[in-house]
């Protein structure tokens, strides 16, 4: 398998509160986020979701669909969400949520592997096409939160790590 490990770092000038809850609530990412075409829950979990597993269905820039699902596995109001993936991606990602200077700082880590036989097949000629796109289909979250929340997005950092 083809494993990656992205890193994304969005700067927009909102409240914590309102980018911390724009992705918790994730079955309204269709609504701001190009790229995310569906999202579905499959499982509520406890009071604070740990345990809820959405199904996601993401389209990027380059023509092909991937859905996988995600487990919530520890959520800190404010500070930070971890899932895991399971699903045509493998792994894990977290979301860590702060503020510096007037702006809200949102950190983003997915590290996964590709279980679809064609991905993984291409993957030594394919690889900085699939990092492109991931990192495009990032800036559209960005900017669809900017949009949501009627704020001035500063910035969108990404890097991506092949293993």
């Amino acid at each position: 398998m083809a494993e990656y490990k992205f890193i994304t770092e969005w700067r927009i000038d909102a409240p914590l509160t309102e980018v911390c809850d724009a992705i918790s609530h994730c079955l309204d990412w269709p609504a701001w986020w190009k790229g995310v075409e569906k999202v579905e829950k499959l499982a509520s979990g406890d009071a604070d979701g740990i345990g809820s597993v959405h199904r996601f269905t993401w389209k990027g820039r380059i023509p092909y669909r991937f859905t996988f699902d995600i487990r919530m596995t520890r959520f800190v109001p404010l500070t930070l969400l971890e899932r895991q993936a399971n699903g045509e991606v493998i792994g894990t990602e977290r979301w860590d949520f702060s503020r510096e200077d007037n702006a809200t700082v949102v950190r983003y880590q997915w590290h996964v592997r590709t279980n679809r036989l064609w991905m993984n097949l291409i993957a030594p000629i394919a690889s900085p096409v699939f990092r492109w796109n991931h990192h495009q289909v990032m800036r559209q979250g960005a900017e669809g939160m900017a949009r949501l929340l009627n704020a001035r997005l500063q910035s969108v950092h990404s890097s991506t790590h092949s293993m």
